[in-house]
């Protein structure tokens, strides 16, 4: 009780804060993840469904394309409208699409998706269309849905007379919230006989066995079985009312996953560079020099006097420029931390695209300690 006293009497308000938040911090669990963010259940899935249709109501920026115009053809013969022969449509105001949209595990019909329509044609835009009704199948070729709605696109755009256009966003493709209607059903199994089958999102022998002890210390001994580094069986109840709520609880167990791979994932066509925190890096020089040539050219008038009888000429004068900079020779000292890797190669002051091939060098020389991925 004294030093309690003479704590709050001596310790400033603030020191006592910090103080106070750290003792806390100290006695906070390690971060955990939970189940579901590692794991999916074999079976529930996401199922990819395709579709073609036409976007009606277009203010001229259909497109001609032999498949739009057999379409509406075939279209205006369903309702009734038979043209004469040889007369050629010329309808500006259509376009053909692929229509496309996801249907989440245990959709029931009634329910509505979201669906994505996308030009196929020549198509400038489909802003202010109207998707007539679409059936969408999937890998099967069965009708899981049909989809119909005023397309809604993300972007504007004008042209003038003289050629000139301005264009914001992407104008040949655009979204129908709640655009397509379940029709059918995909029946998915939840688990094989007795077992409910958890599939790793990422591959690791370490996280899986964390996995398993994890739910043996909470459901008993034998309840976890690892296959692979991936696959993981569970014993799960018959019931399906009971097996639902079991797995309802088993999600939201936490767990410490194991730190990922150490990566470095490269873009050769944007120069970004990403990588996690498990990247290292052992002790290294890294020399950076850039050499530019400079070629210009400047064109001149060459006037002769007015009584020479010589003819005027344009002449051009070419002038090359080479410039070297200094090259840098820095040296990286052995890293445990991202921010040392990013730090080292930032002193050298390097654009993005030179960051890719130092970080493939020192690749090749041993030095980096990560797997590097080009996309």
């Amino acid at each position: 009780p004294l030093m309690l006293s003479l704590y709050k009497v001596f310790m400033p308000l603030k020191l006592r804060a910090v103080l106070a938040f750290l003792l806390l911090a100290l006695t906070l669990p390690a971060s955990a993840e939970r189940l579901k963010e590692l794991v999916s259940i074999q079976g529930v899935r996401q199922n990819q469904l395709l579709g073609y249709g036409l976007v009606v109501g277009l203010d001229g920026t259909g497109d001609q394309s032999p498949f739009t115009v057999q379409s509406v053809v075939t279209m205006l013969q369903q309702l009734g409208v038979n043209l004469p022969p040889g007369v050629s449509l010329q309808a500006k105001n259509v376009a053909g699409v692929v229509v496309t949209a996801s249907m989440p595990a245990f959709t029931q019909p009634g329910q509505t998706l979201d669906v994505t329509v996308s030009s196929l044609g020549s198509s400038k835009s489909l802003r202010g269309g109207t998707l007539l009704m679409t059936p969408l199948k999937g890998a099967d070729g069965q009708i899981y849905a049909i989809a119909q709605g005023n397309v809604l696109v993300g972007g504007a755009g004008a042209s003038g007379p003289g050629g000139g256009k301005a264009q914001i966003n992407h104008l040949s493709a655009g979204r129908i919230s709640a655009g397509a209607t379940v029709e059918r059903e995909i029946a998915t199994a939840l688990g094989q006989g007795d077992f409910v089958v958890l599939e790793l999102r990422e591959s690791d022998f370490n996280t899986v066995s964390r996995i398993v002890e994890t739910i043996n210390n909470r459901y008993g001994g034998g309840t976890a079985s690892a296959q692979n580094g991936r696959v993981i069986y569970v014993k799960a109840p018959a019931s399906q009312d009971e097996r639902v709520s079991f797995l309802g609880d088993l999600e939201l167990i936490q767990v410490r996953a194991a730190p990922m791979q150490a990566k470095v994932v490269l873009n050769g066509r944007t120069g970004s560079i990403v990588m996690n925190q498990s990247v290292t890096i052992d002790a290294c020089a890294v020399a950076h020099g850039a050499l530019s040539i400079v070629v210009s050219s400047q064109n001149t008038v060459s006037q002769p006097n007015a009584l020479s009888q010589g003819q005027t000429v344009v002449v051009q004068n070419s002038a090359v420029e080479i410039q070297k900079e200094t090259a840098q020779l820095v040296q990286l000292q052995t890293g445990v931390l991202l921010s040392d890797v990013v730090k080292g190669l930032n002193t050298l002051g390097v654009s993005p695209q030179d960051l890719l091939a130092i970080l493939q060098a020192m690749k090749a020389a041993g030095a980096l300690r990560a797997e590097i991925e080009v996309i």
